[in-house]
């Protein structure tokens, strides 16, 4: 089911594994027939581990999502939550449970907390009056969830708002757990890099627990030779800035949530259903995306000028392949094609649905406004006219452009000019409200306390010289056969990634001056191994890196990584 995780360097299946018998054990807890109330949030990081054919094995034979009232009818012995320590979940889950006791019912409730119990939601629930309802109350720690081969994914969308707006460290608590968990499995990382406050404060967290569970180490020879943590706050311009990788531009447009994308139904409708149908679905296309899917794995990081040609070669490979029938003469020859028939219908099915994307992408990247805000997006990267009001903003402002839209240029602006003059950011300030409405001076002023918006405060503008000393910007970025991570933004190069490249090589004492110009501390860490187990190197085999980012990353990012990890001689594996 999940073959595409044991893909890559390090088998993810292990981690997966590790967490479906965890969840298997807590169900058994639970005898009987089930029923799963869910909060709606944890539906999507829960099917990256299971599928609801494993909770049918457990005797799960209902589901429902959690709101409001009196639960759904359902014949079955047991009620289970599945919820974040959220209080809000709390007042609803005492709701249904007054409503299921009026009625006399003999069920019995358990409530599973995802990541952490709570003893404030457990506080709430007594002060219900439900807390003694519950027969199991117990915790499912879901930190470190495999997305893909190469990938792992906390699924914690707010991690960036509470880290750098609400001064919560709640996800760093979470992250540094979920590490320790992966050190149980995958052996000890002997170093640790990290650049910014939150990378020191998880570092710190990791080396505590580590102590506190001093003796308790699995002798298992270490899989990951170094763990890299960067805090977004050290890049913030590059998750800014637009995507141009095929997997990118399919988040930047329609959003990629727990490895699924919605698209659009009619580009997908007439190529089954003919021309002249009047029945055309409705329902969005739901696809899932991952390297489980062999032509996703070979399009997704390229360039998307590079997809058309990679879909073109594809579609003659597999059309040969076809035509290959009119060979077989002999049943021998038969046979062998008519086994391969199901790989090449499957084949041929996701090129039909990429050719679809890719002409929806297509519409967008070819119109004029996708041209002209790529254009200043690329004037702000180098440089050009950072520190005055922007027409092409203003004009944005002026059509009431998506605020989204207006927003990230204006906070580009911003980063790459180390703050705006006041009369420029208080004419920005000022257009936005005038046209989106007062109540957006909150996100103004929550843009300004992440960091993302500042006033100038006299200090020089360090960025032309980290663009120059880091080599941030590329002209001729080579979009079809890449020799540079630029590619990945059209000559851009993420700040972030290029942070790493030259941590695997020449290291990081090579850029000391420019380290102490981006925001909070960098550090190094090594972690002592359980004696006797010391990794030997064979000649020319790469480290493996394992690269954290607090508070998220960006799909091209991920590509740029890959593409340093696939490069001879660049001395890492990410």
């Amino acid at each position: 089911m999940a073959a595409h995780l044991s893909y890559g360097r390090v088998n993810l299946n292990i981690l997966r594994e590790a967490a479906r018998k965890e969840l298997r054990e807590f169900l058994d807890k639970c005898a009987g027939s089930k029923a799963i109330v869910w909060d709606e949030y944890l539906t999507g990081p829960f099917g990256l581990i299971a599928q609801y054919s494993l909770l049918k094995e457990h005797e799960v034979e209902k589901m429902f999502t959690l709101k409001h009232g009196r639960l759904p009818p359902a014949d079955v012995k047991n009620i289970i939550f599945f919820v974040r320590p959220r209080l809000e979940l709390m007042d609803i889950i005492a709701d249904n449970i007054t409503s299921e006791d009026r009625h006399h019912s003999s069920r019995d409730f358990h409530i599973l907390f995802v990541p952490r119990r709570s003893m404030l939601c457990e506080q709430r629930l007594k002060e219900q009056g439900v807390l003694g309802s519950f027969i199991n109350i117990d915790e499912y720690i879901l930190d470190l969830i495999p997305y893909d081969g190469d990938l792992l994914s906390m699924e914690y969308e707010s991690a960036f708002r509470e880290c750098y707006l609400e001064n919560d460290q709640t996800s760093l608590y979470h992250t540094a757990k979920g590490l320790m968990t992966l050190q149980a499995l995958y052996g000890t990382i002997p170093q640790i890099y990290g650049k910014g406050e939150c990378a020191r404060l998880v570092a710190n967290m990791m080396l505590r627990m580590k102590r506190e569970f001093a003796g308790s180490q699995n002798q298992i020879l270490p899989v990951f030779d170094t763990l890299l943590l960067l805090d977004r706050n050290v890049d913030l311009l590059t998750p800014l800035a637009t995507q141009l990788t095929y997997e990118g531009l399919i988040d930047e447009i329609y959003g990629i949530n727990n490895g699924y994308v919605k698209l659009p139904p009619e580009k997908f409708a007439q190529k089954k259903q003919g021309e002249g149908s009047k029945d055309l679905p409705t329902e969005p296309k739901k696809l899932q995306l991952n390297s489980a899917e062999e032509l996703y794995a070979e399009i997704r990081d390229k360039n998307f000028n590079a997809v058309g040609a990679a879909l073109s070669k594809k579609a003659k490979i597999i059309s040969a392949a076809f035509e290959e029938r009119h060979n077989a003469k002999t049943v021998g020859e038969i046979k062998q094609f008519v086994s391969q028939l199901p790989h090449m219908q499957a084949a041929r099915s996701s090129l039909a649905n990429h050719t679809s994307i890719a002409e929806l992408i297509k519409d967008i990247t070819t119109s004029e406004a996708f041209f002209d805000n790529l254009t200043v997006e690329q004037e702000f990267m180098t440089g050009v006219d950072t520190d005055k009001v922007n027409t092409y903003i203003e004009d944005c402002i002026a059509q009431k452009d998506p605020l989204i839209k207006i927003l990230r240029l204006v906070c580009m602006q911003s980063v790459c000019n180390n703050g705006l003059k006041h009369k420029v950011m208080d004419y920005y300030k000022r257009e936005i409200l005038q046209t989106y409405g007062y109540e957006h001076i909150l996100t103004l002023n929550n843009l300004e306390k992440a960091g993302l918006l500042k006033p100038q405060t006299g200090s020089r503008n360090n960025y032309p010289t980290i663009r120059k000393t880091l080599k941030l910007w590329m002209e001729d970025a080579n979009e079809q056969n890449p020799n540079d991570i630029s590619y990945v933004y059209s000559g851009y190069s993420p700040l972030s990634i290029r942070l790493t490249q030259i941590l695997a090589r020449p290291g990081w004492r090579s850029i000391e001056e420019v380290l102490k110009m981006l925001p909070g501390p960098h550090f190094e860490e090594r972690q002592q191994l359980p004696s006797g187990l010391h990794k030997k190197r064979q000649q020319g085999e790469n480290r493996t890196t394992l690269v954290f980012f607090l508070g998220g990353v960006t799909y091209a990012e991920i590509a740029a990584l890959r593409f340093l990890s696939q490069v001879e001689d660049s001395g890492m594996e990410a």
